[in-house]
């Protein structure tokens, strides 16, 4: 009888050097999946844990929120940090500057980016490669650079604690204006020319054709505007003295002064207040956002 090891050209008790590679392979990917798992895990933490804090701290009583060790759950939960936060500051004068400003900001930001960025991207003018170059190094310049000449001209055109004085220097659209600028580049070239030859003019092409193969980039840019709007705190706080014109972080910030600075109960649940509705707008648009901004990434 011949010998297996001299035929296949290995010992009987040793495995083939094609099953030794498939078995580092397979421990390889379960290493890396555990390692994924375990990154997941401590990201959910670090974003979740001060949030989980934020909430539990809202509906603790005074005394338990400064004792040691901290309590993670509160023994006696309460809603007077909730009632403090809605009447020692005028708080929903703050909520509707902040749906004011927010929703005028967000219009007008998606309604100039995504026509700037047709114009870019579709339409065929002198100086369109300049101008989106001076486009894109405004993304470059940090808003702090222009705090002071804009707080300048807005205080010399009588602006301060109105709308308008928050909105207008924060109407910027550059970064809208690349984003939707790539999103309509990536439309293929035949379905624009086909729309031109049967008559499609430029409104035409952008409403019917452009916009509705975008959706999942607009709703991306969206998102961000809102959210970003929303928690826009900087340039608010120079332009408002009070709740004639000033939005929601301003008014946490009130409350803070207000109430002391130990007393974090009622201003967790002003923040909690805060997040409640650009949380919900994310949730409820996340697949939609998610889309947007991984357009392109994959090419078939």
């Amino acid at each position: 009888m011949t010998d297996t090891a001299a035929v296949t050209g290995f010992d009987s008790d040793e495995k083939p050097t094609g099953a030794h590679n498939a078995e580092a392979a397979s421990f390889g990917g379960t290493g890396m999946k555990i390692a994924g798992y375990v990154g997941m895990v401590l990201v959910f933490l670090v974003v979740a844990g001060p949030l989980f804090w934020i909430v539990v701290t809202s509906v603790k009583e005074r005394p338990d929120i400064y004792t040691q060790p901290a309590q993670w759950w509160p023994a006696h939960p309460t809603s007077d940090g909730y009632h403090s936060a809605t009447t020692a500051i005028p708080f929903w004068d703050y909520f509707r500057n902040s749906v004011i400003i927010t929703a005028i900001l967000s219009i007008a930001k998606i309604v100039l980016g995504v026509m700037s960025a047709y114009a870019l991207s579709l339409m065929r003018f002198p100086g369109r490669n300049l101008l989106f170059v001076v486009i894109i190094a405004a993304l470059m310049v940090p808003n702090q650079i222009t705090v002071i000449s804009n707080y300048a001209l807005v205080s010399q055109l009588g602006w301060r604690n109105t709308y308008q004085g928050i909105i207008i220097p924060l109407a910027g659209v550059a970064f809208g204006t690349f984003l939707m600028r790539n999103q309509f580049l990536s439309v293929p070239g035949e379905i624009i020319e086909a729309a031109r030859l049967d008559g499609a003019g430029p409104l035409k092409l952008l409403w019917r054709v452009v916009l509705p193969m975008s959706w999942p980039t607009l709703i991306a840019f969206s998102i961000i505007t809102v959210v970003n709007e929303w928690n826009e705190y900087l340039w608010p706080f120079l332009m408002s003295d009070d709740s004639r014109s000033g939005t929601l972080p301003i008014g946490l910030t009130h409350l803070q002064n207000n109430d002391g600075i130990t007393n974090w109960g009622p201003v967790m649940a002003a923040t909690v207040l805060a997040m409640l509705p650009v949380l919900i707008v994310f949730l409820a648009l996340q697949r939609h956002m998610i889309k947007g901004l991984t357009a392109g990434a994959v090419k078939g």
